[in-house]
């Protein structure tokens, strides 16, 4: 390993340590690379320097960070700069220029991303970030030029591209806003999800189809590279310059560069290079899409260094180019593995696989797009590429899907500190056995790491924290609650359809996938979407009660529901208002409806199921389809019993329910919708996500953030979206 890489590692593990990493993994990582980088006394000396300055720079930048949010929660006004689109009701990511994180929950305001804005409202402190509840905006000033020119592109994009608009915008320009949950779920479990943000892959293509056009128009190579790099550059910063883009950037200038000057290059020094993005800004180090990159391209040297020792590895041909694209892509999933993990809770099993069917698509498919970015000046040629685009888009999406669908293609994992400092271990061991003429030692080392994860637990008993998971069942509900000992109450089980339903296809993979018995099964009401997954995921997970509020429904899913029950042997009661179970540490008590009222209605929206869940100091309102006649009920019945910290926003955040009256019985910090994305009613209404923002609840939504988990010990809350996490205190 080269001097300049050990340095960077070195100085990279010290920020990670210092910025409150998991210290002992990161600690080793920085030994590693100072023993690994030299073996002089005083070379090592300077590396473990380095590492003792990057922790210092890290804990100097972590304390002003916290000194910065601090003064920024006791105000009630911040200058800011947006992230992302805001409109009335939206949650909104901001910064500030301290470089703290900031969230706006928008009750009043418009602005464009980019743009440089004035925001008010009432601050909470969440962990390293600040959440603005009631937040109104005023414009400063407009998004500047790079920030146009991008929103200009995705105008284009939507217009060409149109269905294939949101992939298209992801792979092109880096803006996954307009993804839905459910096409990012599937490319996740088919170990594909690095294709939907612009990073190393995308940059390389574009730059070798840029390469290759200009040696066909006879551009001298020296000429052509310094016009790729430049122009990469350019792209680069019009898409916002994400850091695994930048990294990608900075080593194919430097390749370039030591072509030029005909100075060959250690490939971990061209890799150092990439990676000194921390030298310029520290918290480089703590973006997850920068450390997959990063590793991505460790673990593409590493399996360079194995085609060289391996002559079977060096064979011409097809064969030969098989067998090392084999050997990277199980190198990448390898390594990256530990990363995904603690990041995104799962790991693709099916990776290796559906990398080597997609990877060469994608290598006809970027050069085409950018090339369609380009020619959007002349409009006929933009859309005649973006057509001939269309078959390869729509190859790599079945790929996804079909890749998802395999059964266990990805395994949900919980992993602890421990489990990740073996994983990294192991990792490491790996790449040190790939580098090493005498890779035993190692080897011995990384099968020891891996036969002490497979002795540990993957799932263990007790969560520590109570979890409510809405889970992503598109326009329909099936809300989860997993206590401490890793016992389950469901509410609803989501829609079907011919041929199938949600119970078999979502419900029950993510609760089996957790781990965990199923003690209750809550039915809000009787609509196929609530109730259509029910028959199956009581087949599959045999709660060992069904609770129902009694509505006689006539549709075919209830009914079936209520067979399967009674041949599981289940224990059926009616929801009577006052009634309550206790599962471990979490109560839920039933608010409504009483049989009385459910006599008199004649729509089963009426007749929902209304249920508390307390846990310590911390309440769920879980309100199925409630809509305005039984929140008036509940107000006249149960007013007081109404305060929750957390709302499951009714009817899907249909402008018949959540009233102002009951929302300001409630008084939610959360409102959680479950909501199909780009469904035909219209849901959640525009004037129920603005009140909700009015009364100071943040709106979580799952057709733009997919599966909601909250956590809470009983007096906080944590809230998970994807690889996401912060708390409210």
């Amino acid at each position: 390993m080269p001097l300049i890489t050990a340095a960077i590692l070195a100085y990279a593990a010290g920020l990670l340590t210092g910025f409150g990493g998991a210290f002992v993994w990161t600690t080793i990582g920085a030994a590693i690379a100072i023993v690994q980088g030299s073996r002089r006394p005083r070379e090592r000396l300077a590396l473990a320097a380095l590492a003792a300055a990057g922790f210092a720079i890290a804990s100097t930048a972590s304390a002003a960070t916290d000194t910065c949010l601090a003064h920024l929660a006791a105000r009630h006004s911040w200058e800011l700069t947006l992230d992302a689109d805001a409109a009335p009701g939206a949650f909104v990511p901001a910064r500030h220029a301290c470089g703290v994180k900031v969230r706006l929950a928008l009750e009043s305001g418009r602005a464009e991303a980019g743009a440089r804005v004035v925001a008010r409202g009432d601050a909470a402190r969440a962990r390293d970030a600040l959440i603005v509840t009631r937040a109104t905006l005023g414009v400063i000033a407009p998004p500047g030029l790079l920030a146009r020119w991008r929103a200009a592109i995705g105008r284009r994009i939507d217009l060409h591209f149109r269905a294939d608009a949101p992939l298209v915008r992801a792979l092109l320009i880096a803006d996954m806003r307009e993804l839905a949950p459910d096409v990012r779920n599937r490319f996740a479990a088919a170990g594909l999800s690095h294709m939907l943000s612009v990073s190393g892959l995308h940059v390389g293509l574009v730059a070798m189809a840029g390469l290759l056009i200009a040696q066909i128009l006879g551009v001298a190579r020296r000429r052509a590279e310094a016009a790729v790099c430049a122009i990469t550059a350019l792209y680069v910063a019009i898409i916002g310059a994400p850091l695994p883009a930048v990294r990608a950037a900075m080593m194919l200038g430097a390749y370039s560069l030591s072509r030029a000057v005909q100075r060959p290059t250690s490939p971990w020094a061209i890799l150092a290079v990439g990676v000194a993005l921390p030298l310029l800004d520290p918290t480089a180090v703590l973006d997850v899409g920068f450390q997959l990159s990063v590793v991505g391209m460790v673990a593409l040297v590493a399996a360079g260094a194995l085609a060289k020792r391996w002559s079977w590895l060096g064979v011409a041909g097809w064969r030969g180019t098989l067998r090392r694209s084999l050997v990277v892509s199980i190198a990448a999933t390898l390594l990256t593995a530990p990363i995904v993990a603690a990041t995104f809770g799962r790991v693709s099993v099916v990776g290796v696989a559906s990398n080597l069917v997609a990877v060469p698509i994608m290598a006809a498919l970027q050069p085409m797009l950018f090339l369609a970015a380009l020619l959007f000046p002349l409009p006929f040629a933009a859309q005649f590429v973006a057509d001939a685009a269309h078959p390869l888009i729509a190859m790599v999406d079945a790929i996804a899907s079909a890749a998802a669908r395999l059964p266990g293609a990805s395994i949900v994992v919980v992993t602890d500190p421990t489990t990740m400092l073996l994983a990294g271990a192991a990792a490491t061991a790996f790449v040190v056995a790939a580098v090493s003429r005498f890779p035993g030692r190692a080897l011995v080392a990384g099968a020891a790491a891996l036969t002490l994860i497979a002795w540990r637990p993957l799932l263990p008993v007790r969560a520590g924290r109570t979890e409510l998971h809405m889970i992503d069942v598109g326009q329909g509900d099936a809300i989860a609650l997993r206590t401490t000992r890793g016992r389950w109450v469901l509410f609803d089980a989501g829609r079907d359809w011919m041929g199938g339903d949600e119970g078999q296809r979502d419900v029950i993979p993510y609760i089996a996938a957790r781990g965990g018995d199923v003690a209750a099964f809550v039915l809000s009401h009787p609509h196929a979407d609530h109730v259509g997954g029910a028959a199956s995921t009581f087949r599959a997970l045999t709660p060992a009660w069904y609770f129902d509020p009694g509505y006689a429904g006539g549709t075919a899913s209830y009914s079936s529901s209520l067979a399967e029950a009674r041949r599981q042997r289940m224990h059926w009661q009616r929801v009577h208002p006052g009634d309550s179970i206790v599962v471990d540490e979490a109560t839920v008590t039933f608010l409504a409806p009483d049989s009385a009222w459910v006599d008199e209605q004649r729509d089963p929206n009426l007749a929902s199921t209304v249920a508390r869940v307390r846990v310590g100091n911390v309440s769920f309102l879980l309100t199925g389809d409630a809509e305005a006649p039984e929140e008036q009920w509940l107000l006249a019945h149960a007013r007081d019993d109404l305060r929750a910290d957390v709302l499951k926003v009714a009817h899907h955040g249909s402008s018949t329910s959540s009233t102002r009256a009951f929302l300001d019985a409630v008084e939610p910090r959360l409102a959680l919708v479950s909501v199909g994305a780009a469904n035909t009613y219209g849901h959640p209404s525009a004037s129920v996500m603005q009140a909700l923002a009015a009364h100071g609840a943040i709106a979580l939504r799952t057709d733009l953030h997919g599966s909601i988990v909250i956590r809470t010990d009983g007096r906080r809350i944590e809230v998970e979206l994807g690889d996401e996490r912060w708390a409210i205190r």
